[in-house]
């Protein structure tokens, strides 16, 4: 009978366990959750905020960075609208003063011209009856003057200079003469003209200028 009894107690056992939550599960759980439920990470601990010295500290600090950086930008800013102006200053001049070569050029045959015209001037006087030299004459101050126009129309101009200062960045003495009549210094005469495009001299004037006579 004894074979009996144990497979009797077996059976028990078995139906016990079936119809019941597994113990020993639930003790491996509650060993693994007491293992995970241990000490907390200090990692996870919340931070101690910065104390009121610290973040003064670190508002100051970046007030002085916007400061640098505002200062940076303005100097940028600056130097940009420097460059622009200098860009724009060389532009207008490459367009006001890009025909100075050509102008230079131009005024010898202008010279050229006048002297030609002095001369069918001279020839073509009251005493001489020949109506070709006076029509020659006629033509060619047409001519310098529609000339003198034109230069005038694209902002070259011829000086002046008679009776005026003697100026160097206008002018270049050839002689001097004696000052009958006017205040020594003073420009007397010119034997080449003097050109300026836009206002700035692109020939000097050849004079001569005044001076007291030595006796």
């Amino acid at each position: 009978r004894k074979p009996q009894n144990i497979w009797a107690a077996h059976n028990l056992v078995i139906l016990y366990f079936r119809g019941s939550p597994c113990v020993f599960s639930t003790a491996a759980q509650q060993r693994s959750t007491g293992d995970e439920c241990g000490p907390e990470d200090p990692r996870d601990e919340p931070k101690h905020p910065l104390s009121d010295c610290a973040l003064q500290h670190k508002a100051i600090k970046l007030e002085e960075q916007v400061r640098d950086l505002t200062e940076r930008y303005r100097k940028a800013l600056a130097d940009s609208e420097n460059v622009r102006r200098r860009t724009q200053k060389f532009v207008e001049d490459a367009k006001l003063f890009g025909i100075q070569s050509f102008c230079r050029d131009l005024v010898e045959v202008a010279d050229i011209l006048e002297k030609t015209a002095e001369s069918a001037a001279e020839e073509a006087e009251p005493s001489n009856p020949n109506p070709t030299l006076k029509k020659i004459y006629e033509g060619l101050s047409l001519i310098e003057a529609k000339l003198q126009s034109v230069f005038a129309k694209h902002g070259l101009q011829k000086m002046n200079p008679v009776g005026g200062k003697y100026d160097p960045y206008d002018h270049e003495i050839v002689c001097h003469v004696p000052a009958e009549g006017v205040q020594p210094g003073t420009i007397a005469l010119v034997t080449q003209d003097g050109y300026k495009l836009h206002g700035r001299t692109i020939r000097h004037a050849l004079v001569g200028v005044a001076v007291e006579s030595q006796e």
